[in-house]
């Protein structure tokens, strides 16, 4: 049976990567959400139960019928606590949306970014409203039609701009412990980074400053607190995230030194191999033998 649910997550995942969307109905044993790659794909639930959602630093409790976007770079994770849940779902990379790179990043929308409001409380009428659009890109999805795409785009598009239109929720409450809630956002976030599929996709975030302008904090705040919550600095974390991918690439890939140092983001791969003997005691190569 669980081999059999492998094979299920991985043929909608294999899916989901192939077309950059998916949409399905959360069926009503309160299993609201599926397995996905959750670095590439963003993700609007339409659901009605009792949950608890924790998005970046914040809490938000719900109890009746919620629309929440998902931003596959920030953290966030969900508990459902009635044991009757239902609604849609869909998730969609941004090259889905806009394929042609010529409108406004969705990471900077109100509905998506850090500091925007995510969740939205919906009455009856709204609800049915955004029932019928998730039940026709599932139609659509199954569809023949040659420009399907071109059509579930627009039912997204509906859905955002309906949502920007709605008052945002204002039920959102800080962490008792912000410390706490801000390096365990700063150790997730960290961890999405990897792994590192490709020499042509390199690593982005590599200092403690691209993590603190990420998550809109300044960069003494971000060392300070995360000093004080884990004992060791941001940059000793990221060091040793990054050198335990190293080993990782190196036992596992056959790329070159070079596409290896590149992927992690160094610039020349003589910084890499000290980088390398300074974490591990091995240089790179010495350690692939």
């Amino acid at each position: 049976m669980k081999e059999k649910i492998r094979r299920s997550v991985s043929d909608f995942n294999s899916e989901l990567k192939l077309k950059g969307f998916n949409a399905f109905q959360i069926e009503e044993d309160g299993n609201a959400t599926k397995i996905y790659s959750r670095k590439e794909f963003y993700k609007i639930c339409l659901t009605t139960g009792k949950s608890k959602i924790h998005y970046a630093d914040r809490t938000f409790e719900a109890d009746g019928t919620i629309l929440f976007f998902g931003n596959p770079h920030i953290p966030y994770s969900w508990e459902t606590l009635s044991s009757t849940y239902v609604g849609y779902t869909c998730l969609f990379s941004e090259d889905f949306l806009d394929p042609h790179n010529r409108s406004e990043s969705l990471q900077q929308s109100p509905l998506f970014k850090l500091s925007g409001t995510p969740i939205l409380e919906i009455d009856t009428k709204q609800r049915d409203f955004l029932n019928q659009i998730f039940g026709k890109m599932i139609e659509e999805q199954q569809s023949d039609y040659q420009f399907k795409d071109d059509l579930i785009r627009n039912y997204i598009n509906l859905i955002l701009h309906e949502s920007i239109k709605l008052r945002p929720s204002e039920k959102y409450n800080q962490d008792k412990n912000a410390a706490s809630r801000l390096t365990s956002v700063f150790l997730e976030l960290l961890e999405r980074q990897f792994p590192i599929e490709s020499p042509d996709r390199p690593l982005q975030m590599k200092s403690a400053k691209d993590y603190a302008d990420y998550l809109a904090v300044h960069v003494n705040y971000l060392n300070r607190t995360i000093k004080e919550v884990t004992g060791k600095p941001t940059s000793i974390h990221i060091s040793e995230r990054i050198a335990g991918e190293a080993k990782a690439i190196l036992q596992h890939s056959d790329w070159n030194i070079s596409e290896v140092a590149f992927a992690l983001g160094f610039e020349y791969p003589t910084y890499f191999n000290n980088f390398f003997k300074k974490h591990t005691g091995k240089t790179p190569t010495s350690f692939r033998l």
